[in-house]
Protein backbone atom coordinates (compact mmCIF):
# COMPACT_ATOMS: atom_id res chain seq x y z
CA UNK A 1 0.00 0.00 0.00
CA UNK A 2 1.79 3.42 -0.82
CA UNK A 3 0.01 6.52 0.16
CA UNK A 4 -1.52 9.66 -1.90
CA UNK A 5 0.94 11.60 -2.86
CA UNK A 6 1.87 14.60 -0.34
CA UNK A 7 1.68 17.89 -2.79
CA UNK A 8 3.66 20.30 -0.72
CA UNK A 9 6.79 17.49 -0.70
CA UNK A 10 6.88 16.82 -4.27
CA UNK A 11 6.35 20.80 -4.93
CA UNK A 12 9.45 21.07 -2.30
CA UNK A 13 11.16 18.67 -4.77
CA UNK A 14 10.47 20.28 -7.42
CA UNK A 15 11.52 23.44 -6.35
CA UNK A 16 14.68 21.66 -4.98
CA UNK A 17 15.52 20.01 -8.82
CA UNK A 18 14.92 23.58 -10.73
CA UNK A 19 17.11 25.32 -8.19
CA UNK A 20 19.73 22.22 -8.73
CA UNK A 21 19.28 22.84 -12.62
CA UNK A 22 19.95 26.31 -12.64
CA UNK A 23 22.95 26.28 -10.64
CA UNK A 24 24.38 23.53 -12.41
CA UNK A 25 24.22 25.08 -15.78
CA UNK A 26 25.42 28.77 -15.89
CA UNK A 27 26.72 30.10 -19.25
CA UNK A 28 30.19 30.51 -17.87
CA UNK A 29 31.54 29.34 -14.47
CA UNK A 30 33.68 32.60 -14.33
CA UNK A 31 30.08 34.70 -14.23
CA UNK A 32 27.67 33.52 -11.88
CA UNK A 33 25.95 35.40 -9.44
CA UNK A 34 26.99 34.98 -5.52
CA UNK A 35 23.85 33.40 -4.41
CA UNK A 36 24.44 30.27 -7.14
CA UNK A 37 27.74 29.96 -6.27
CA UNK A 38 29.23 27.27 -3.72
CA UNK A 39 30.23 28.51 -0.34
CA UNK A 40 34.35 28.95 -1.33
CA UNK A 41 34.72 26.12 2.18
CA UNK A 42 33.10 27.18 5.47
CA UNK A 43 29.73 28.75 4.44
CA UNK A 44 26.50 28.06 3.40
CA UNK A 45 25.19 29.93 0.65
CA UNK A 46 21.31 29.07 -1.26
CA UNK A 47 23.22 27.02 -3.83
CA UNK A 48 24.45 24.95 -0.86
CA UNK A 49 21.05 23.94 0.22
CA UNK A 50 20.37 21.83 -2.59
CA UNK A 51 21.99 18.79 -2.09
CA UNK A 52 21.14 18.43 1.46
CA UNK A 53 17.01 19.68 0.48
CA UNK A 54 17.04 16.51 -1.39
CA UNK A 55 18.28 13.98 0.87
CA UNK A 56 16.19 15.44 3.71
CA UNK A 57 13.22 15.34 0.87
CA UNK A 58 14.15 11.82 0.48
CA UNK A 59 13.92 10.68 3.95
CA UNK A 60 10.74 12.58 4.44
CA UNK A 61 8.80 9.90 1.80
CA UNK A 62 10.00 7.11 2.99
CA UNK A 63 6.97 7.05 5.44
CA UNK A 64 4.43 7.45 2.51
CA UNK A 65 6.22 4.85 0.26
CA UNK A 66 6.22 2.54 3.03
CA UNK A 67 3.62 3.15 5.43
CA UNK A 68 2.91 -0.50 6.95
CA UNK A 69 6.27 -1.55 8.28
CA UNK A 70 6.50 -4.83 6.99
CA UNK A 71 10.04 -6.22 6.41
CA UNK A 72 11.20 -9.39 5.12
CA UNK A 73 13.70 -10.61 2.35
CA UNK A 74 12.11 -9.16 -0.50
CA UNK A 75 11.60 -5.62 0.96
CA UNK A 76 15.13 -5.75 1.72
CA UNK A 77 15.96 -6.74 -1.60
CA UNK A 78 13.70 -3.75 -3.50
CA UNK A 79 15.57 -1.20 -0.88
CA UNK A 80 19.04 -2.38 -2.15
CA UNK A 81 18.19 -2.50 -5.45
CA UNK A 82 16.59 0.68 -5.63
CA UNK A 83 19.70 1.99 -3.56
CA UNK A 84 21.99 0.70 -6.46
CA UNK A 85 19.92 1.51 -8.90
CA UNK A 86 20.23 5.80 -8.14
CA UNK A 87 24.11 4.74 -7.56
CA UNK A 88 25.06 2.99 -10.77
CA UNK A 89 23.05 6.07 -12.34
CA UNK A 90 25.08 8.58 -10.71
CA UNK A 91 28.68 6.37 -11.17
CA UNK A 92 27.40 6.25 -15.14
CA UNK A 93 27.61 9.77 -15.32
CA UNK A 94 31.61 9.38 -14.46
CA UNK A 95 32.02 7.26 -17.66
CA UNK A 96 29.73 8.60 -20.23
CA UNK A 97 32.61 10.98 -21.59
CA UNK A 98 35.46 8.10 -21.39
CA UNK A 99 33.40 5.31 -23.34
CA UNK A 100 35.53 4.25 -26.36
CA UNK A 101 34.91 1.82 -28.85
CA UNK A 102 37.14 0.61 -31.28
CA UNK A 103 38.52 3.87 -32.22
CA UNK A 104 35.33 5.64 -33.23
CA UNK A 105 35.78 9.64 -32.95
CA UNK A 106 33.80 12.16 -33.32
CA UNK A 107 29.82 11.28 -34.14
CA UNK A 108 30.31 8.01 -34.69
CA UNK A 109 31.37 7.76 -31.10
CA UNK A 110 29.01 10.23 -29.59
CA UNK A 111 25.84 7.94 -31.18
CA UNK A 112 27.47 4.79 -29.66
CA UNK A 113 27.61 6.81 -25.99
CA UNK A 114 24.27 7.60 -26.23
CA UNK A 115 23.26 4.02 -27.46
CA UNK A 116 24.92 2.55 -24.46
CA UNK A 117 23.58 5.50 -22.26
CA UNK A 118 19.80 5.04 -23.35
CA UNK A 119 20.90 1.53 -23.18
CA UNK A 120 21.51 1.79 -19.27
CA UNK A 121 19.32 4.23 -18.38
CA UNK A 122 16.39 2.06 -19.82
CA UNK A 123 18.25 -0.85 -17.45
CA UNK A 124 17.72 1.63 -14.48
CA UNK A 125 14.43 3.30 -14.88
CA UNK A 126 12.62 0.34 -16.37
CA UNK A 127 9.80 -1.36 -14.66
CA UNK A 128 10.97 -4.66 -14.44
CA UNK A 129 10.54 -7.69 -12.14
CA UNK A 130 12.66 -7.54 -8.99
CA UNK A 131 14.26 -10.13 -10.24
CA UNK A 132 14.94 -8.83 -13.48
CA UNK A 133 15.81 -5.21 -11.89
CA UNK A 134 18.30 -7.74 -9.63
CA UNK A 135 19.99 -8.96 -12.46
CA UNK A 136 20.68 -5.84 -14.52
CA UNK A 137 21.79 -3.41 -11.39
CA UNK A 138 24.19 -6.19 -10.19
CA UNK A 139 25.70 -6.67 -13.67
CA UNK A 140 25.99 -2.83 -14.54
CA UNK A 141 27.77 -2.10 -11.28
CA UNK A 142 29.87 -5.07 -11.69
CA UNK A 143 31.10 -4.03 -15.40
CA UNK A 144 31.69 0.04 -13.87
CA UNK A 145 33.70 -0.95 -11.02
CA UNK A 146 35.64 -3.55 -13.42
CA UNK A 147 36.67 -0.72 -15.80
CA UNK A 148 37.38 1.30 -12.67
CA UNK A 149 40.05 -1.21 -11.49
CA UNK A 150 40.76 -3.03 -14.71
CA UNK A 151 44.19 -0.61 -15.81
CA UNK A 152 42.48 0.02 -19.10
CA UNK A 153 43.40 4.06 -19.48
CA UNK A 154 40.27 5.34 -20.04
CA UNK A 155 38.70 4.52 -16.74
CA UNK A 156 41.59 4.25 -14.23
CA UNK A 157 40.94 7.27 -12.84
CA UNK A 158 37.58 7.63 -13.07
CA UNK A 159 35.62 9.01 -10.01
CA UNK A 160 33.50 6.64 -7.85
CA UNK A 161 32.20 8.73 -6.01
CA UNK A 162 29.03 11.20 -6.62
CA UNK A 163 25.54 13.28 -5.67
CA UNK A 164 23.48 10.42 -6.89
CA UNK A 165 25.76 7.72 -5.33
CA UNK A 166 25.37 9.79 -1.79
CA UNK A 167 21.94 9.99 -2.19
CA UNK A 168 21.46 6.13 -3.27
CA UNK A 169 23.55 4.96 -0.29
CA UNK A 170 21.81 7.55 2.34
CA UNK A 171 18.78 5.97 0.81
CA UNK A 172 19.49 2.30 1.80
CA UNK A 173 20.60 2.89 5.40
CA UNK A 174 18.11 5.38 5.97
CA UNK A 175 14.93 3.19 4.68
CA UNK A 176 16.22 0.01 6.63
CA UNK A 177 16.45 1.78 9.98
CA UNK A 178 13.01 3.23 9.16
CA UNK A 179 11.37 -0.29 9.12
CA UNK A 180 14.06 -1.67 11.90
CA UNK A 181 13.72 0.71 14.53
CA UNK A 182 11.55 3.18 16.47
CA UNK A 183 11.90 6.37 16.32
CA UNK A 184 13.28 7.33 19.56
CA UNK A 185 16.16 4.85 18.36
CA UNK A 186 15.94 6.48 14.67
CA UNK A 187 16.60 10.18 16.60
CA UNK A 188 19.17 8.57 18.56
CA UNK A 189 21.08 6.91 16.08
CA UNK A 190 20.99 10.58 14.19
CA UNK A 191 22.09 12.19 17.17
CA UNK A 192 24.91 9.71 17.67
CA UNK A 193 26.18 9.95 14.21
CA UNK A 194 26.58 13.68 14.51
CA UNK A 195 28.62 13.41 17.48
CA UNK A 196 30.61 10.92 16.63
CA UNK A 197 31.48 12.62 13.45
CA UNK A 198 32.26 15.77 15.08
CA UNK A 199 34.27 13.52 17.06
CA UNK A 200 36.19 12.00 14.44
CA UNK A 201 36.83 15.41 12.41
CA UNK A 202 37.94 17.44 15.76
CA UNK A 203 40.53 15.18 17.92
CA UNK A 204 41.43 12.17 15.93
CA UNK A 205 44.56 12.61 14.47
CA UNK A 206 45.48 12.73 10.23
CA UNK A 207 48.03 9.95 9.55
CA UNK A 208 50.79 12.26 7.49
CA UNK A 209 49.19 15.58 8.15
CA UNK A 210 49.36 15.85 12.23
CA UNK A 211 46.70 17.39 14.48
CA UNK A 212 42.87 17.18 13.39
CA UNK A 213 41.53 19.87 11.34
CA UNK A 214 38.51 21.26 8.89
CA UNK A 215 40.89 22.13 5.99
CA UNK A 216 41.15 21.09 2.44
CA UNK A 217 43.15 17.74 1.92
CA UNK A 218 44.01 17.76 5.14
CA UNK A 219 41.75 16.85 7.48
CA UNK A 220 40.52 13.42 8.34
CA UNK A 221 37.57 12.63 5.79
CA UNK A 222 40.21 13.59 3.03
CA UNK A 223 42.89 11.59 4.40
CA UNK A 224 40.40 8.15 3.88
CA UNK A 225 39.11 9.17 0.76
CA UNK A 226 42.86 9.16 -0.53
CA UNK A 227 43.36 6.08 1.37
CA UNK A 228 40.76 3.86 -0.40
CA UNK A 229 39.82 5.65 -3.34
CA UNK A 230 43.34 7.12 -4.59
CA UNK A 231 43.18 8.15 -8.43
CA UNK A 232 39.25 7.87 -8.43
CA UNK A 233 38.50 11.20 -6.59
CA UNK A 234 36.87 14.54 -7.86
CA UNK A 235 38.77 15.48 -11.25
CA UNK A 236 39.59 19.57 -9.29
CA UNK A 237 40.87 17.88 -6.01
CA UNK A 238 42.58 14.97 -7.00
CA UNK A 239 42.95 13.99 -3.08
CA UNK A 240 39.76 13.85 -1.76
CA UNK A 241 36.34 14.67 -2.85
CA UNK A 242 33.31 16.51 -1.72
CA UNK A 243 30.74 13.47 -1.32
CA UNK A 244 33.60 11.09 0.14
CA UNK A 245 33.37 8.33 2.24
CA UNK A 246 33.22 9.95 5.63
CA UNK A 247 31.34 12.84 5.00
CA UNK A 248 28.37 10.04 3.48
CA UNK A 249 27.98 9.64 7.73
CA UNK A 250 26.44 12.73 8.71
CA UNK A 251 24.59 12.71 5.17
CA UNK A 252 22.44 9.82 6.41
CA UNK A 253 21.53 12.17 9.56
CA UNK A 254 20.74 14.35 7.21
CA UNK A 255 18.00 11.35 6.05
CA UNK A 256 17.02 10.47 9.42
CA UNK A 257 15.82 14.18 9.93
CA UNK A 258 13.67 14.29 6.76
CA UNK A 259 12.55 10.33 8.00
CA UNK A 260 11.52 11.82 11.07
CA UNK A 261 9.47 15.07 9.90
CA UNK A 262 7.99 12.43 7.46
CA UNK A 263 6.80 10.48 10.49
CA UNK A 264 5.50 13.76 11.84
CA UNK A 265 3.32 14.46 8.38
CA UNK A 266 1.65 11.15 8.98
CA UNK A 267 0.44 11.80 12.47
CA UNK A 268 -3.67 11.19 12.77
CA UNK A 269 -3.76 14.92 14.07
CA UNK A 270 -4.79 18.35 12.90
CA UNK A 271 -3.22 19.44 9.99
CA UNK A 272 -2.29 22.92 11.53
CA UNK A 273 -0.81 21.00 14.76
CA UNK A 274 1.61 19.28 11.67
CA UNK A 275 2.63 22.51 10.82
CA UNK A 276 3.23 23.92 14.65
CA UNK A 277 5.25 20.55 15.10
CA UNK A 278 7.65 20.86 12.05
CA UNK A 279 7.92 24.54 12.38
CA UNK A 280 9.13 24.17 16.08
CA UNK A 281 11.23 21.40 14.64
CA UNK A 282 12.82 23.35 11.89
CA UNK A 283 12.94 26.34 14.22
CA UNK A 284 15.61 24.35 16.77
CA UNK A 285 17.70 22.41 14.48
CA UNK A 286 18.46 26.01 13.04
CA UNK A 287 19.36 27.31 16.10
CA UNK A 288 21.41 24.18 17.15
CA UNK A 289 23.14 24.36 13.57
CA UNK A 290 23.88 27.82 14.25
CA UNK A 291 25.43 26.76 17.77
CA UNK A 292 27.83 24.46 16.45
CA UNK A 293 29.08 26.23 13.89
CA UNK A 294 31.16 27.72 16.47
CA UNK A 295 33.16 24.73 17.19
CA UNK A 296 32.53 22.36 14.12
CA UNK A 297 32.00 25.45 11.48
CA UNK A 298 28.89 24.82 8.57
CA UNK A 299 30.62 23.27 5.69
CA UNK A 300 29.25 21.22 2.89
CA UNK A 301 32.12 19.29 1.59
CA UNK A 302 32.53 17.91 4.72
CA UNK A 303 29.18 17.66 5.42
CA UNK A 304 29.64 18.63 9.14
CA UNK A 305 27.59 18.13 11.63
CA UNK A 306 26.68 21.91 12.37
CA UNK A 307 25.51 21.97 8.29
CA UNK A 308 22.95 18.69 8.67
CA UNK A 309 21.70 20.84 11.61
CA UNK A 310 21.46 24.12 9.78
CA UNK A 311 20.44 22.75 6.29
CA UNK A 312 17.66 20.51 7.83
CA UNK A 313 16.59 23.00 9.61
CA UNK A 314 15.73 25.24 6.61
CA UNK A 315 14.30 22.29 5.26
CA UNK A 316 11.67 21.56 7.73
CA UNK A 317 10.67 25.77 7.87
CA UNK A 318 10.39 25.48 4.64
CA UNK A 319 8.38 22.20 4.08
CA UNK A 320 6.04 23.65 7.05
CA UNK A 321 5.25 26.52 4.89
CA UNK A 322 4.70 24.88 1.82
CA UNK A 323 2.19 22.29 3.81
CA UNK A 324 0.75 25.12 5.04
CA UNK A 325 -0.50 27.28 1.97
CA UNK A 326 -1.24 23.88 0.17
CA UNK A 327 -2.91 21.11 2.25
CA UNK A 328 -3.82 23.50 4.81
CA UNK A 329 -4.83 26.55 3.08
CA UNK A 330 -5.67 24.78 -0.29
CA UNK A 331 -3.85 27.22 -2.40
CA UNK A 332 -2.56 25.05 -5.00
CA UNK A 333 -3.13 26.87 -8.73
CA UNK A 334 0.61 28.29 -8.63
CA UNK A 335 2.10 24.65 -8.26
CA UNK A 336 2.15 23.06 -11.33
CA UNK A 337 5.36 24.31 -12.70
CA UNK A 338 6.88 22.84 -10.01
CA UNK A 339 5.15 19.56 -10.04
CA UNK A 340 6.30 19.17 -13.14
CA UNK A 341 9.64 18.91 -11.67
CA UNK A 342 8.62 17.00 -8.69
CA UNK A 343 7.65 13.51 -9.62
CA UNK A 344 10.55 13.08 -11.95
CA UNK A 345 13.84 13.88 -9.90
CA UNK A 346 15.51 11.01 -11.46
CA UNK A 347 15.67 11.53 -14.96
CA UNK A 348 16.28 15.36 -14.57
CA UNK A 349 19.48 13.97 -12.24
CA UNK A 350 20.41 11.90 -14.57
CA UNK A 351 20.04 13.65 -18.22
CA UNK A 352 20.62 16.96 -17.51
CA UNK A 353 24.31 15.60 -17.01
CA UNK A 354 24.30 13.54 -19.55
CA UNK A 355 23.01 16.72 -22.50
CA UNK A 356 25.33 18.92 -21.28
CA UNK A 357 28.36 16.52 -22.26
CA UNK A 358 26.47 15.56 -25.44
CA UNK A 359 26.33 19.28 -26.45
CA UNK A 360 29.93 19.98 -25.72
CA UNK A 361 30.96 16.87 -27.88
CA UNK A 362 29.25 18.46 -31.07
CA UNK A 363 31.21 20.53 -33.19
CA UNK A 364 29.93 22.78 -35.82
CA UNK A 365 31.38 26.19 -37.85
CA UNK A 366 31.59 29.07 -36.13
CA UNK A 367 29.22 31.10 -38.23
CA UNK A 368 30.82 34.66 -37.05
CA UNK A 369 34.47 32.77 -38.07
CA UNK A 370 35.19 31.20 -40.60
CA UNK A 371 37.14 27.56 -40.38
CA UNK A 372 36.65 27.90 -36.55
CA UNK A 373 35.17 24.86 -35.07
CA UNK A 374 32.75 25.04 -31.90
CA UNK A 375 30.79 23.35 -29.94
CA UNK A 376 26.78 23.60 -29.71
CA UNK A 377 27.06 24.88 -25.50
CA UNK A 378 29.38 27.57 -27.30
CA UNK A 379 26.56 28.64 -29.94
CA UNK A 380 24.01 28.77 -27.49
CA UNK A 381 25.97 30.84 -24.80
CA UNK A 382 28.65 32.59 -26.37
CA UNK A 383 27.40 33.48 -30.29
CA UNK A 384 23.60 34.03 -29.46
CA UNK A 385 22.52 34.74 -25.84
CA UNK A 386 26.15 36.83 -25.38
CA UNK A 387 25.05 39.73 -27.42
CA UNK A 388 21.99 39.83 -25.51
CA UNK A 389 23.41 41.34 -22.70
CA UNK A 390 25.63 43.82 -21.25
CA UNK A 391 26.54 42.03 -17.68
CA UNK A 392 28.23 38.87 -18.11
CA UNK A 393 26.30 37.75 -15.27
CA UNK A 394 23.22 38.48 -16.51
CA UNK A 395 24.06 36.19 -19.96
CA UNK A 396 25.54 33.37 -17.97
CA UNK A 397 22.19 33.34 -15.31
CA UNK A 398 19.89 33.74 -18.40
CA UNK A 399 21.43 30.59 -20.37
CA UNK A 400 21.21 28.55 -16.98
CA UNK A 401 16.92 29.83 -17.59
CA UNK A 402 17.03 28.56 -21.06
CA UNK A 403 18.35 25.44 -20.09
CA UNK A 404 15.59 25.46 -16.90
CA UNK A 405 12.90 26.31 -19.39
CA UNK A 406 14.14 23.29 -21.73
CA UNK A 407 13.81 20.94 -18.96
CA UNK A 408 10.66 22.54 -18.10
CA UNK A 409 9.15 21.49 -22.00
CA UNK A 410 9.83 17.94 -21.12
CA UNK A 411 8.96 17.91 -18.08
CA UNK A 412 5.46 18.95 -19.06
CA UNK A 413 5.07 16.81 -21.60
CA UNK A 414 5.68 13.49 -18.64
CA UNK A 415 3.35 15.08 -16.37
CA UNK A 416 0.38 15.45 -19.43
CA UNK A 417 0.73 11.85 -20.28
CA UNK A 418 1.66 10.63 -16.81
CA UNK A 419 5.06 9.33 -17.23
CA UNK A 420 6.89 8.91 -13.68
CA UNK A 421 9.90 7.37 -14.04
CA UNK A 422 10.90 5.70 -10.81
CA UNK A 423 14.39 4.16 -9.81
Amino acid sequence: MIKERLISLDVFRGFTILLMTIVNNPGSWGSIYPPLKHAEWHGCTPTDLVFPFFIFIMGTAIPFAMPTKQFDFTVFNKILVRSLRIFCLGLFLNYFSRVEFFGFEGVSLLLVRLLITFAVAYALLGNFSLKIKTYLVFSILGILLFLAYSNVPAYQDVRIPGVLQRIGIVYFFVALLYLKTTLKTQLLLAASILIGYYILMAFVPVPGFGEANFEKGTNLAAWLDNLVLNGHLWSYSKTWDPEGILSTLPAIGTGILGMFVGQILNLQIPKIEIVKKIALIGSVLLVLGLMWNFIFPINKPLWTSSYVLYTAGIAALCLAVLYYIIDVANYKKWTKLFLFWGVNPMIVFFFSGIIPRVMSSITIENPEIAAEQINIQYLIYNVWIVSLFENPLNSSLAYALFYAVFWSTILWLFYKYNLIFKV
